[in-house]
């Protein structure tokens, strides 16, 4: 097992043992923890009960955090015509059709989040063993197949910090909610807005309480556990 490093095992002993934290505090206690000398993400950490390998538990949908990332999203759509002209006035930073399809092809993967019409969907299929293993492949379900009238709320959404909420193979969510550097009244609104957007989308196949355990984290840091009473109840007012 490979030693930690002194930075992070003086981070580990400020941690109560065995207590389970409030969101405030936990956000109180990342934000000490995070001491390197770089700006870290904070991250959100559920262990769900479901089982990914039955189609009506898995969950995959995004939450728009209301303080955004802290970093700068880039955005490609895919579109032609008045939608183009839309996302270009929206700030897109890449936009195309079969241009831009050849450009991927080539390789081209530089941007945070792709968007598309529907009436593109038929030639970016192909695009799938590219854009599909990076995340990148727009999908109704995460708001980024959208009707051409639609493109320019898309854009803005995609560009303010949204993040993509899915389980991995082992029934876990991770998100990003933030930078150390952000204020707490950030980092627990952008909290607040994850947990709000997990919890209309339980699964109808999980049967009982969906989300066992939850931790919060810092890029270099120790695992802060929450408390999942106070933490379940967060909700979008």
């Amino acid at each position: 097992m490979p030693k930690h490093s002194k930075r992070f095992n003086e981070a580990t002993g400020l941690l109560e043992p065995d207590k389970k934290y409030e969101p405030a505090d936990a956000i109180a206690m990342v934000k000490q923890t995070a001491s390197s000398k770089f700006d870290e993400t904070i991250e959100l950490h559920l262990r769900t009960s479901a089982d990914p390998r039955h189609a009506d538990q898995q969950l995959r949908g995004t939450a728009t955090l209301p303080a955004g990332l802290g970093k700068d999203v880039r955005v490609a759509v895919f579109a032609n015509g008045e939608g183009a002209r839309a996302a270009n006035e929206a700030g897109a930073d890449i936009v195309g059709s079969d241009d831009l399809i050849a450009r991927i092809e080539g390789g081209f993967t530089d941007f945070d989040v792709a968007i598309a019409t529907p009436d593109l969907m038929g030639k970016i299929g192909k695009l799938g063993r590219i854009l599909g293993r990076r995340g990148l492949m727009p999908n109704p379900r995460t708001n980024t197949v959208v009707q051409e009238g639609d493109i320019a709320a898309a854009v803005v959404e995609a560009k303010q910090g949204r993040v993509e909420l899915r389980m991995d193979r082992t029934a876990i969510i991770h998100s990003p909610m933030g930078k150390a550097s952000f204020g707490a009244d950030q980092l627990l609104e952008n909290m607040t807005a994850i947990v709000d957007t997990i919890n209309r989308l339980k699964p109808s196949g999980v049967k009982g309480p969906f989300v066992k355990t939850a931790f919060l984290t810092s890029t270099m840091g120790p695992s802060v556990p929450l408390d999942l009473p106070s933490t379940l109840t967060l909700t979008v007012e």
